[in-house]
């Protein structure tokens, strides 16, 4: 397409450069493209070809795009998606409800079966599918949305009042969005957390990371592991692993846009004993009941791909994605995740 390079890592991703230094970037979705670029004239080269190849409308500068807004300033670039948030309260008829100032009691842990009676199944499924569609801007639903996507089937009436609780918490935060601070570096960071066996119904943990460029955050993850780890070293090291894979694509992800990453990626984990499993060569005691195919991380540090970093727990910024934590620490890790309220850039949203 117009002398375009697909990426191999992102099937939507296209680019082009030129002998100048020139880049334009495009993303596809069904019949919506988004492209920006450093060259004003390959811009302008890339939307007159488009305009004469195909039937289609210039909207000009971005706005919206699949459901989300986009609000760019003279910082920088935030995005939500407030619009979306309130047809939900409609929809579930909770406009006039009253807000709370966090989405989950503090050390919240649901279970199957917790002696209240069924929820409407499909009621809850459109709630939290809802949600769901709302962490694509909003990381500090992450959690909450995650631990109750593990209920859509029988789902009782303690989970339909914790998913209305959610929204309530929505109600009290409309305008939030993440904001992308310009002139930031960008050398890739992640960090990543674990809560041990943290679910009551077969003892599995849960794993939670997310990266940025010392900016807000733009990839993120809470998810219940697939095995039942011995300790928490071992729910902490499975859930570097996972940082890992993440980290390598967003490596390849970020070459195609030019931002080849050169040194080895930081990965912040608060458990020392993880970190030492990751970096010992050798099958130790403790690694022994661990699936063989969790090593490969011990690959990515001695190829430099990754470098695993220990953290304090209090500045271990992936703890909100494992678990329901007391309001002021909520509302830090969400600050320092990029995620604030519009009117903190002096800006306003369309209702």
């Amino acid at each position: 397409m117009c002398k375009f390079k697909r990426s191999i890592s992102e099937a939507t991703l296209y680019t082009r450069s030129d002998n100048e230094g020139g880049l334009i970037i495009v993303s596809i979705y069904v019949d919506d493209i988004v492209y920006t670029g450093n060259s004003e004239r390959m811009l302008t080269e890339f939307k007159r070809e488009m305009m004469q190849r195909y039937e289609m409308s210039n909207l000009g500068l971005l706005h919206h795009f699949l459901g989300m807004g986009i609000l760019q300033t003279d910082q920088g670039v935030f995005i939500h998606q407030s619009k979306y948030a309130k047809s939900l309260l409609v929809k579930f008829g909770l406009e006039d409800c009253k807000p709370v100032s966090i989405p989950l009691p503090t050390g919240e842990r649901l279970k199957k079966v917790d002696g209240s009676d069924l929820a409407n199944e499909g009621l809850y499924r459109k709630i939290v599918g809802s949600l769901l569609y709302l962490t694509a801007t909003r990381l500090d639903l992450m959690y909450a949305a995650s631990l109750l996507s593990r209920f859509m089937t029988s789902p009782t009436k303690k989970h339909m009042g914790i998913a209305r609780k959610v929204l309530r918490y929505v109600q009290g935060t409309l305008n939030h969005g993440i904001e992308y601070v310009k002139d930031k570096s960008t050398i890739l960071i992640g960090f990543c957390d674990a809560d041990w066996a943290s679910s009551e119904d077969d003892s599995r943990s849960t794993s939670g990371y997310a990266f940025s460029f010392g900016s807000g955050a733009f990839s993120w993850a809470s998810v219940k592991q697939n095995t039942v780890a011995l300790s928490t070293a071992e729910a902490e090291y499975v859930s570097a692993v996972e940082v890992t894979t993440q980290a390598i694509w967003l490596r390849f992800v970020l070459d195609d846009f030019g931002e080849m990453q050169t040194e080895a990626t930081p990965l912040f984990c608060d458990n020392m004993s993880a970190i030492s499993m990751a970096k010992n060569p050798v099958f130790h005691q403790r690694t022994r009941d661990i699936n063989r195919r969790y090593h490969f991380i011990r690959e990515a540090l001695q190829e430099g791909v990754i470098d695993m970093k220990f953290c304090r727990s209090e500045e271990q910024l992936a703890d909100i994605f494992t678990k329901a934590l007391p309001k002021d620490r909520f509302n830090y890790l969400r600050m320092k995740l990029g995620v604030k309220p519009v009117s903190s850039l002096g800006e306003d949203v369309e209702n």
